[in-house]
């Protein structure tokens, strides 16, 4: 006899049938959720990296281009120049010729990270009145300067290419050049000091490192995020191969960078150096010190020219 009953078949396949579905819908709802607990983490990755990058590069630079509808006038006894980077974009600056002849120094200048060279025209004149010739210059993707700036590589190559203006187009020597940087500007400052010759250095509000300025603008990212970001501006470690006259200036308080960091690079300089805290000179010191602030200036830098002749 047959043991063939279509009825009791049939109800098998359906039941099998209908626990493959379940059996599947509970596999596809663990392979999303172990998909999920993959995708999440990268995704809070991915956008806390592009965060972190996108808010380090909103308080770093601050380009201010130039606006034909305001006329800039280049200061007393100054010129336009112009000079090219290494990847070939023209920068501007204006060269101001000493007032007193012939010129003791050639003062190269490193401005911070906002605005553009019309707003120091007052300090290159005032340096020039002092018997110094003044190189001030703006970065790429400030005032006149061609291209946009990324990060502190294209910073340190415009330094070094107005360096290479200075020696090579206007022909004077390393022993006779200054460089001058305040705020974002010392860390351009010391990354040419580091490399290439030059009489003195002056840093004026500068900042010890971008980790150090990390912890005080962003106390709550932990230390090892920190460390994607784009930038170091490592200026303590650099200063170690920095050697000639250092002149660390800085305000207290300083309400933009910490009175403290000027310390750690007055502590990281090799001698002879010198400390100027100015009380309530707040960030901008040359425009707090006046001529006072100049006069001592142009001192340390008579005093480092006539160790380097």
């Amino acid at each position: 006899m047959s043991c063939y009953h279509p009825g009791v078949i049939m109800k098998s396949e359906q039941f099998n049938s209908t626990g493959d579905v379940k059996s599947r819908q509970r596999f596809s709802r663990l392979n999303s959720k172990k998909i999920y607990a993959l995708i999440a983490p990268l995704a809070l990755g991915f956008f806390a990296f592009h965060g972190l990058r996108w808010f380090e590069y909103a308080v770093t630079f601050h380009p201010e281009r130039y606006d034909a509808a305001q006329a800039w006038q280049v200061p007393r006894d100054g010129e336009d120049v112009w000079f090219a980077t290494e990847g070939n974009l023209r920068l501007h600056g204006w060269f101001i010729n000493s007032q007193v002849k012939p010129a003791l120094a050639t003062v190269i200048y490193f401005h911070g990270n906002g605005g553009n060279l019309s707003y120091i025209a007052r300090l290159g004149e005032s340096l020039s009145q002092r018997g110094f010739d003044v190189l001030l210059f703006d970065y790429r993707g400030y005032g006149r300067s061609e291209g946009s700036i990324l990060d502190e590589r294209d910073l340190y190559a415009d330094a070094e290419a107005a360096y290479n203006y200075v020696i090579n187009e206007r022909m004077v020597l390393p022993a006779r050049v200054v460089l001058y940087g305040q705020s974002l500007g010392t860390t351009a400052a010391v990354d040419v000091a580091s490399r290439r010759e030059t009489s003195a250095i002056i840093l004026e509000s500068g900042l010890s490192s971008a980790s150090s300025m990390a912890e005080k603008m962003m106390p709550w990212v932990p230390q090892f995020l920190r460390e994607f970001g784009r930038n170091r501006f490592d200026s303590v470690k650099k200063l170690a191969q920095v050697h000639c006259p250092s002149l660390i200036t800085h305000g207290d308080p300083d309400p933009t960078i910490p009175t403290e960091q000027g310390r750690e690079l007055f502590a990281a300089a090799n001698e002879p150096k010198k400390l100027m805290v100015i009380p309530g000179a707040g960030h901008c010191v040359f425009g707090f010190g006046g001529d006072d602030y100049f006069d001592q200036i142009a001192a340390f830098i008579r005093e480092a020219i006539g160790k380097k002749l």
